[in-house]
Formats: structure tokens, C-alpha cells, sequence
């Protein structure tokens, strides 16, 4: 199934027109004519079937058909809070892949080591809005603006708080902590990993510190993992 996005629709949206971007690609490339079904989401846990009214490759018009709401398929709720790696592409394949397992929120983490403090949000939400697409995920990942670490561990208070991260302190593995059907917040440390006062910090505020496995991982790699034991422990 060809899954199309948009974030207007409401349960109360009777038509819709693409934009000549989604336009071309429906009528040029999938060779979509009148009459033709299309299957659209809004991202926020809704499926809308559609009827293709006028097949214009600058102005392609649907008559929603259906609306149909859709139960999220994990049963409970994770928020990475990582730190934007150096290059961007491999930010973008950590958003990628943890979208694709199943991830609920992201926050880009500013720490004292950041390599990169400036990231291109309205990019990044392509790329998360493309993976959600490609998954056939209709309840999509929240990406939230870039906060520095003090700042997010003051404000983020609820659920299950994890830190990962390398020094040699008392630690257990993360899967042996998560609890099934929870709301739980990993925080992943840059390339240089989290500063001893920022270690200190997320304690004092209550984060439990974890461990992801013996090997050393890079940034991107360790929140894939964070997100897949979430997911192993609820399936």
C-alpha cells in the first residue's frame, strides 16, 4: 500500500488537494488516474481513504472517502533525548530506523561536548514523515526543537529517566530495567559522551544510569539499540 501524508486532514475533511510536488509524483509516477484509491494519513493515528476526483499532475484532487482510526501497534510510549551527531547523516539514519521499530518522541539533546548544536528541524521532519510512510506508521514521531541538557532534565520528569552512558560507574543494562506498557526517557550522549557534571546533574534529577552492552557505540548506534530493547521487552 502507497501511504501519502498530510497534516490537515480531520475526520471532518471531505476533499483534499496535493501540492504539485505530491501531484506529479501521484499522477506521473504512479500513473494514478480518476477514480483511483488513495491511501492518506495526518500522522496522528487516523487513515483516510480517498477517491481521486481530478488526476493533475499540479493539482491532484482527492474526495476522502473513509476515515478510520488506528490503534497504535506499541503499548507504550519512548522518548530519545540524543545528542545531534557531527555529520548529519547519521542523525538522520538514527531517525530513520528508530521510526521504522517505533518511537513516540525525539528531542535533539544540546550537551557539553555536542559536536553539533544547530540542526535543520523542517529536514529532519521529512525524513522522520518519509520513514513513518515507508513503515506504514500512522501515528508519527514527535520531533521537538533542539533544548540544551539542563534544560531538559529540569523540565522532562515523567515516566522511567535513563542516562546512558560510558563512564565506569554502577550501572545495569538497560533491558534489565525497562517495565513493559511505561513511559520511559533515554537520554544518548555525544561522540565524547555526557560530562561528569552532566552525569551528576541527571542524577540529582533522578535518571538512572545504563548500560547499552559492552561495546562502545557511537551515538546514532546506541540510540538504535535504546530503541529496539524497548521494543524487544514489549513485544
Amino acid at each position: 500500500m502507497q501511504l501519502f501524508y498530510n497534516n490537515s486532514l480531520t475526520k471532518d475533511s471531505k476533499i483534499l488537494t496535493f501540492d504539485k510536488i505530491e501531484s506529479r509524483h501521484i499522477v506521473n509516477s504512479l500513473r494514478k488516474i480518476e477514480g483511483d484509491t488513495i491511501y492518506i494519513t495526518n500522522g496522528l493515528g487516523q487513515l483516510f481513504t480517498s477517491e481521486i476526483e481530478v488526476a493533475n499532475n499540479k493539482k491532484c484532487l482527492v474526495k476522502i472517502i473513509n476515515c478510520e482510526d488506528k490503534i497504535k501497534p506499541w503499548s507504550y510510549y519512548l522518548h530519545i533525548a540524543i545528542a545531534p551527531t557531527k555529520l548529519n547523516d547519521r542523525f538522520e539514519w538514527f531517525l530513520e530506523k528508530a521510526t521504522e521499530i517505533g518511537i513516540d518522541e525525539i528531542t535533539p539533546l544540546i550537551c557539553a561536548h555536542s559536536e553539533r548544536k544547530i540542526v535543520k528541524k523542517e529536514r529532519l521532519e521529512k525524513i522522520i514523515h518519509s520513514a513513518s510512510k515507508q513503515s506504514l506508521k500512522y501515528h508519527f514521531p514527535k520531533l521537538n526543537d533542539p533544548i540544551k541538557f539542563i534544560d531538559f532534565i529540569s523540565t522532562n520528569d515523567t515516566g522511567d529517566l535513563f542516562i546512558a552512558h560510558c563512564e565506569k560507574t554502577d550501572k545495569k543494562n538497560l533491558k534489565s530495567l525497562i517495565k513493559p506498557h511505561q513511559k520511559a526517557t533515554i537520554l544518548i550522549g555525544p561522540e565524547g559522551d555526557f560530562s561528569i557534571k552532566e552525569i551528576e546533574q541527571s542524577l540529582a534529577h533522578k535518571y538512572i544510569p545504563v548500560s547499552l552492552g559492552e561495546s562502545r557505540l557511537r551515538t546514532e548506534t546506541a540510540g538504535i539499540v535504546a530503541t529496539h530493547s524497548v521494543a524487544f521487552i514489549n513485544e
